[in-house]
């Protein structure tokens, strides 16, 4: 603006100039500028993981459109002949990727495509006490080396306990509230698990992987310093909190994780305790409602979650500058503010962004989803010490929830056992990645 400013300035002054010794100005041509000058049309790619095309279009496509008409954005889904892997290997590394802390390095930092972003974010001065610390902390702690490799793109999936209305319609019971404890819940649980017409209903149900990896303790399976599993008088407290609600009498636990998530949807379920995701489908048939997770005691008063996802930048990428603008683009509070509307838990601190959830949601929009805000989430888990061999995340939820499952359902006689048989097979897993 300085420049135009100055360049209406002056011809006015030679006008003027002019006119007074009666003669005639030519008006002068705007000298080209950086400013005015049209950008080069080019292509940026853009990986987003196992986001649709379908969901990136509504949440995306048209904001990067407007603010960059002479960039065409292309967008590589993860999928069979476009895994990050396939793509580097043809040498079709994204510009921008959408990254996550359980794949930060066999997806992104093991292909040496790591761009710390502190020197773009000192560069444009980019805010970063706009985002709720928590995810912050978790992706400069999971680098290892102090870089920032990405800025948090909502969802995260905070822990809540839903219910079935009808069934405690059906039975006179009151609903769950917002900060119940799970004594109190339990206590509901032992009311509402019946045999009523032939019908067997139950008191609760869960997603065992999530209810138990994304923990009131921010617990992690394996030790972050040592070849074990961590903290076992934790994970006992957590089993035994939630093993109670299957000893009652006709509240048995479904044969493996994904039957006992998938319980609550047949509609005789009363209550279950879930991620709220916009991934997660209850058939339209079951009138239900949530309220916030239940706080366990001795742990602390916050809410059991599952961290975001990332947008991080390429290495090979020509465009990095450009690549950091569309990040801060799409993490835009206007953007975030229209997530947030849809259902999508938003990653930054503005309490009117917050409040907004579900909003403009069919089905969001009739529910209790304050109860997500009701707590802040809890820290994430601490990370294996580097140098440590590892254990892949989906083979330590898997042991861990088959664990409880056993103890739940009687297969294993106790606690005790349960976690002292699960530290073997998790040894038994580390041993196997120290001799390939």
């Amino acid at each position: 603006m300085k420049t135009k400013f100055g360049l209406i300035t002056m011809t006015v002054l030679v006008s003027i100039l002019v006119s007074a010794c009666g003669g005639q100005a030519t008006p002068a041509e705007p000298t080209p500028t950086a400013e005015n000058k049209p950008k080069e049309p080019y292509t940026m790619t853009i990986f987003g993981g196992g986001v649709t095309p379908a969901e990136f279009d509504e949440r995306f496509r048209e904001v990067l459109k407007q603010k960059f008409p002479h960039i065409t954005v292309e967008y590589i889904q993860n999928a069979k002949g476009t895994t990050m892997a396939e793509l580097v290997a043809a040498g079709n590394v994204p510009d921008l990727i959408r990254t996550d802390v359980p794949t930060l390095y066999s997806g992104y930092l093991d292909f040496d495509l790591g761009v710390d972003l502190k020197p773009y974010i000192e560069k444009y001065k980019y805010d970063l006490s706009r985002f709720n610390p928590v995810f912050m902390n978790e992706i400069v702690d999971a680098g290892r080396s102090g870089a920032i490799y990405g800025l948090p793109v909502p969802p995260y999936f905070p822990q809540a306990l839903y219910y079935n209305k009808d069934i405690f319609d059906k039975f006179g019971v009151p609903y769950p509230k917002d900060g119940m404890t799970w004594d109190q819940v339990y206590e509901l649980a032992q009311k509402l698990t019946r045999v009523d017409g032939g019908t067997v209903y139950r008191g609760f149900s869960s997603n065992p992987v999530n209810m138990l990896r994304d923990n009131a303790y921010s617990l992690p399976i394996l030790d972050p310093n040592a070849d074990q599993l961590a903290d076992s008088e934790k994970w006992k407290s957590l089993f035994t909190n939630f093993k109670r609600f299957y000893d009652i009498s006709n509240n048995k636990i479904e044969k493996t994780a994904t039957l006992e998530g998938a319980a609550f949807g047949k509609g005789n379920v009363a209550m279950m305790a879930n991620q709220h995701s916009v991934y997660l489908t209850i058939p339209p048939e079951v009138n239900w409602d949530l309220v916030s997770y239940p706080i366990m005691e001795g742990a602390p008063k916050l809410m059991p979650q599952r961290g975001p996802a990332y947008w991080s930048i390429s290495k090979s990428s020509k465009h990095k500058d450009d690549a950091f603008d569309m990040i801060r683009a799409m993490l835009a509070d206007e953007v975030q503010m229209e997530d947030s509307k849809r259902g999508i838990p938003t990653t930054l601190n503005r309490k009117d962004i917050k409040d907004a959830l579900g909003k403009s949601h069919p089905i969001y929009s009739t529910k209790n989803m304050n109860a997500i805000n009701h707590y802040d989430p809890v820290p994430y888990t601490p990370k294996r010490k580097a140098g440590l061999p590892d254990v892949a995340g989906a083979t330590q939820q898997s042991l861990l929830s088959q664990a409880f499952i056993d103890v739940a359902s009687g297969t294993t006689t106790d606690i005790n056992t349960a976690l002292r048989q699960l530290d073997e097979k998790l040894k038994a897993e580390l041993m196997k990645q120290q001799n390939k």
